[in-house]
């Protein structure tokens, strides 16, 4: 068995000691081979019209390298707009971000409905930002809402619609409904591969424009990916195909809890991007991973069904930062092969499991419920109870900390506990202190989302993968609202018909759902934390 599996400065160790029969069963078909060369029948006929259109992630950093001069002129045309901010969702957003962190360039993203988060930022330096707008389908509300807030915030700056339309890069799938509003606009567009999936283009324009603006030589990252290539259709020295057989190996034997951890060697934020990648691809038909991203190597995560797998740049064999537990699986490499591995890995574990990874997953479920909302209003709802800045909603309890310990109880003994705030990533980020100590206390998997940005993350694994979820849903008063320019809704009804309709959509489907609202934003939040705690006492 291989302890250690490398290639183009990327290493896998102990993926061996999981997958080694799924590894060679995967070479015994030749299914590495066949991946490499875009075979579109390798998950079954009823994926193959998908998969014949989905599988220009593979090689699409080849196809990336044309973007690199134009990349380099528009940069130098908005030398004078030096704050980079993008307006995206999912996979339009994560890879870029993960770049921006890891190499220390300045980015605002963007991936929110929060009034307050959005309002800060437009009134940040707006004459010298420029607004990367990303969206495949070009139809994403929330990107659009953005997009058209900031156009509002310039016009009413003085700007004329063409000096505005400057202030705009859009990207988009050639055709897309936002290509034309771009040249309408008069904004620069950058089309992106239309054969790679949202949560694959990590290595297309997606990730690689804003990134670029921001500063970062993306070229780098395509050589990472172009010297890991050769290496995918090996059936030896190959940790991609390491990493894939081990993740589809323990998700098929129970072990479907995927714990990432960053391990604090220079990777940033790589966890939340694969949290999207592993959900979204695996995520339907009653099975899949689910992705629970920790804060660091010590935090809590529990249960015989989970796999720890580190991930970072560069780190020796056996090597543990901050005295955390030693992990099944460890992935060390640069960035631009460790996007390259996630997503070839992925999808060898979508034919391990018996799903497919390509589909694209239907999120209108939640998504139209919202839509109803914004027409008809918000659904009336009465508190269970109120206990200081918090009013509980959906539970048979009378206390706070009777209504977590109930949902922790909803989570046993097999299940998962999933926390998802619709408020200020960045204002209310104390909240997310709640995911560890709420963990420590369930023996659980616990995971934590920030609304609506895990909406195109996770949700989709808490609707059609295996039906074992309990939900915590938080929600906050919003103290000033901010209008959606030319819709008849603000933000902040956009914000609350968004955890509505995901409610809805939960409930239909017998998940367990508890409310909390927080009347008072920093109030509740310091309430909840203290009522976590008391748990443990």
């Amino acid at each position: 068995m291989r302890e250690v599996e490398a290639a183009a400065g990327l290493a896998v160790w102990g993926a061996d000691a999981v997958g080694a029969a799924a590894r060679a069963a995967l070479v015994k078909d030749g299914v590495p081979g066949l991946l490499v060369r875009k075979d579109p029948t390798l998950w079954g006929p009823d994926a193959e019209a998908e998969a014949r259109i989905r599988l220009g992630w593979i090689d699409t950093h080849r196809r990336s390298r044309q973007l690199l001069p134009l990349l380099a002129e528009l940069k130098e045309e908005l030398a004078d707009l030096d704050r980079v901010v993008l307006a995206g969702m999912g996979g339009s957003a994560f890879a870029a971000e993960v770049i921006t962190r890891t190499l220390g360039r300045p980015l605002t993203v963007l991936d929110t409905t929060d009034p307050g988060q959005i309002g800060r930022a437009i009134s940040d330096r707006l004459e010298r930002t420029v607004v990367v707008v990303s969206s495949k389908s070009g139809t994403t509300i929330e990107t659009d809402s953005v997009r058209r807030a900031y156009l509002g915030a310039f016009l009413d700056a003085g700007l004329t619609p063409a000096e505005a339309g400057r202030h705009f890069v859009i990207v988009t799938d050639p055709g897309s409904p936002l290509e034309e509003v771009a040249r309408e606009m008069g904004a620069t567009v950058v089309l992106a591969d239309p054969e790679v999936g949202g949560r694959y283009a990590a290595l297309t324009a997606f990730g690689l424009v804003p990134a670029a603006l921001a500063g970062v030589d993306v070229a780098e990252l395509l050589d990472q990916a172009e010297e890991l290539l050769p290496t995918l259709a090996l059936g030896g020295d190959n940790p991609a195909l390491a990493l894939g057989a081990a993740l589809g190996a323990a998700t098929s034997s129970g072990k479907d809890k995927i714990a990432l951890v960053p391990d604090g060697t220079g990777i940033v934020g790589l966890d939340e991007w694969a949290e999207q990648l592993l959900a979204e691809s695996t995520g339907k038909e009653g099975t899949g991973m689910l992705p629970v991203v920790l804060e660091s190597p010590g935090a809590p995560v529990d249960g015989a069904d989970v796999l720890t797998v580190t991930l970072g740049g560069s780190l020796p064999a056996g090597a543990v930062p901050g005295g955390g537990v030693l992990p099944d699986v460890a992935v060390n490499g640069p960035l631009g092969a460790q996007f390259l591995t996630w997503e070839f890995a992925t999808a060898l574990a979508g034919r391990v499991i018996g799903v497919d990874p390509l589909s694209l997953p239907s999120k209108s479920d939640s998504k139209d419920n919202a839509a109803q909302i914004l027409a008809s209003g918000p659904p009336v709802e009465q508190p269970s109870f109120v206990e200081g800045a918090i009013e509980v909603y959906g539970t048979g309890t009378s206390t706070l900390a009777g209504a977590l310990s109930a949902v922790l109880l909803d989570a046993r003994p097999t299940g998962y506990l999933a926390v998802m705030a619709y408020l200020d990533r960045h204002a209310d980020a104390a909240l997310a202190g709640v995911r560890p100590l709420l963990a420590a206390m369930a023996r659980r998997p616990v995971t934590f989302g920030w609304g609506p940005r895990f909406l195109h993350s996770t949700s989709l694994y808490h609707k059609d993968g295996p039906p074992l979820g309990a939900f915590l849903q938080i929600t906050g008063a919003v103290a000033a609202d901010l209008a959606v320019p030319g819709r008849p809704y603000t933000f902040g009804q956009l914000q609350a018909a968004q955890a509505a309709g995901d409610r809805q959509a939960l409930v239909r489907r017998g998940r367990p759902v508890i409310r909390l609202h927080l009347t008072d934003r920093a109030s509740g939040i310091v309430q909840l934390l203290d009522a976590a705690r008391s748990l443990g006492n």
